[in-house]
């Protein structure tokens, strides 16, 4: 008598059922895991934006006042280069270098804030280092060697979706201080490196740099009238990916003679009409010369935001040189990220809020508030913000009701 058996494993026809049906789970899967990934990787951005201004109100503790931003020593230099010299940093220091030691970093600001001498040379770098704006040749060929701190990439600084990473960036930062609402002396405020101050200069950065921080000036929590919870200290960006991006090149008008009252022509005709997001001519500064790529330099392209124009808007500088020394200067640089629709911003109460790219703004075309000569094509001194809502959150004491949720 014969048993009759079924047979072992599957047919063909099921084999291709069943790959075919876990291809399907897959394809449907795969957008969940990579959007819960996003979703852990934005957590954790806006984590280091909470351990930041813990950061600050701590410092402010300790010191009673803000970090100032754009900071240092101001000696004049003994001899050799400027840029390399181990006592002189031109107070070109950003307020990430003072705040180093309170959320985690000890160790690195005893190498900034103590003498530093290189194995085999016979000259220290001072307190506080040379000037942050050195280039790679500067560190790589200077008689004093590589300077450790400058070239340092500190977790906390880097958001999780930014990709950036490696050469030609020296120690890349996703977190910049916010300015205000306008460009004016955005860059080095109403003082010289040395120290000096003319009234002319204190008058146009008084008028102009409205932020929780001012270039190169004491700032602390009492100056801000408008409200701790309604105003902007710190904002994120992208750092560069050598791909043209508007928000991490700088570009710049022929014709911009005064930026503050020609906000929108940073776009206008710079941008690749295929391709809006990046740019197709213009380009500032040299390969180094891009957002995001000196933490510790305190020019306001290199760590620096305003609420001038939107979240993920173009960089714009106010020089017309191409490849010159633009990204040095004043500008309009607004926050960016590689998250989707918006950006994480740190309120001054230490909250952190994220900002689509729709929000409220104004008039993007606006002239800017400020106080230059005897010009007539921009706001005067304590005008409200032309920036709408975005624009009101970025200053401290311009007496601005924010009445809507953002």
């Amino acid at each position: 008598m014969r048993v009759s058996r079924s047979p072992l494993g599957f047919t063909l026809v099921e084999l291709l059922v069943v790959i075919a049906i876990i291809g399907v789970l897959v394809g449907l899967l795969l957008p969940a895991v990579q959007a819960a990934r996003e979703a852990a990787r934005r957590m954790s951005c806006s984590n280091n934006l909470k351990q930041l201004g813990l950061a600050i109100h701590n410092y402010h503790s300790a010191y009673k006042q803000l970090p100032k931003h754009m900071g240092g020593t101001t000696a004049n230099p003994s001899g050799g280069a400027v840029l390399r010299n181990p006592g002189h940093n031109r107070l070109e220091l950003s307020a990430l270098v003072g705040l180093t030691p309170f959320f985690e970093q000890q160790a690195l600001w005893e190498q900034i804030s103590n003498p530093l001498r290189n194995e085999g040379e016979t000259v220290s770098f001072s307190p506080m280092g040379p000037n942050p704006r050195m280039t790679l040749n500067d560190h790589n060929t200077g008689a004093l060697g590589p300077y450790g701190p400058w070239l340092t990439n500190i977790p906390t600084l880097r958001c999780p979706s930014d990709p950036g990473a490696g050469l030609p960036s020296q120690g890349r930062t996703n977190y910049v201080v916010c300015l205000g609402d306008s460009s004016h002396r955005s860059a080095v405020g109403g003082t010289s490196d040395n120290g000096s101050r003319t009234s002319t200069g204190a008058q146009e950065t008084r008028a102009s740099q409205r932020g929780v921080f001012v270039p190169r000036q004491r700032t602390k929590f009492r100056g801000i009238l408008d409200g701790l919870s309604n105003t902007i200290c710190m904002g994120e960006i992208c750092t560069d990916l050598g791909d043209q991006d508007k928000r991490t090149h700088a570009s710049y008008n022929a014709i911009l003679t005064a930026i503050t009252a020609r906000s929108q022509l940073c776009e206008d005709g710079n941008t690749d009409p295929e391709r809006p997001q990046f740019l197709s001519k213009r380009l500032v500064g040299g390969a180094e010369a891009k957002r995001g790529y000196l933490w510790a330099y305190g020019r306001i392209f290199f760590s620096g935001m305003n609420t001038i124009q939107p979240p993920n808007s173009a960089v714009c500088m106010n020089r017309a040189s191409p490849l010159g020394n633009s990204v040095h200067f004043d500008g309009i640089c607004p926050p960016s990220s590689r998250h989707q629709g918006g950006c994480h911003v740190l309120m001054a109460d230490g909250a952190v809020k994220f900002i689509t790219d729709s929000i409220e703004a104004g008039n993007r075309r606006s002239a800017q508030v400020a106080v230059i000569g005897t010009r007539t094509d921009v706001l005067a001194a304590g005008s409200e913000s032309p920036f709408g809502l975005w624009g009101a959150l970025g200053t401290r004491a311009s007496k601005e009701v924010i009445d809507q949720e953002f």
